[in-house]
């Protein structure tokens, strides 16, 4: 997007109120982020985001080992699953809350394919255990609707349009 940025890491706690629906998780958390920074900026615009996939009822945040990566594989093979990024924009002590919507198409994977991709790439860091601009996205996602920017983790189409009504 030709912005100049820099990266910090703050450690928050991921947690929300079971009552929120998918959309309402991810910019919970998103905000719960940006809130970690609101004292130690003024002037600066801070972007915070979180990614989840909801399939079946079931939210599916990043997995916490291999096996639970290719559990949730499993489940999303051969399914359509939502993913929703909530994003936050901070400036000036004032929030601008917003999410995205994108439904994938898994293809039905084998076995074989999802314990090549758990073992070879780095499912641990990613909502749903997967990176569609992987080798598992390339192989066995038939389609999108949706922002493809907001499946790999950061709506900027929408983003851009918030952030050019700041300046």
């Amino acid at each position: 997007m030709d912005v100049d940025f820099r990266i910090v890491l703050k450690d928050v706690d991921e947690s929300y109120p079971d009552t929120l629906t998918p959309e309402e998780i991810a910019v919970y958390i998103a905000e719960k982020k940006a809130k970690a920074f609101d004292e130690s900026v003024d002037n600066e615009i801070v972007l915070t985001a979180d990614t989840i996939v909801s399939i079946d009822g079931h939210i599916l945040g990043k997995p916490e080992s291999t096996a639970h990566a290719a559990e949730m594989l499993h489940m999303l093979s051969g399914k359509v699953h939502k993913v929703i990024t909530g994003v936050c924009i901070l400036y000036k002590h004032k929030y601008n809350l917003f999410h995205d919507v994108s439904e994938v198409f898994f293809r039905k994977l084998t076995a074989d394919e999802i314990n090549l991709y758990v073992e070879k790439y780095q499912p641990l860091d990613k909502a749903g255990a997967y990176g569609i601009q992987e080798w598992i996205g390339l192989v066995g996602i038939d389609r999108i609707n949706g922002s493809y920017t907001n499946v790999v983790g950061l709506p900027t189409e929408k983003l851009y349009q918030q952030l050019i009504r700041l300046v």
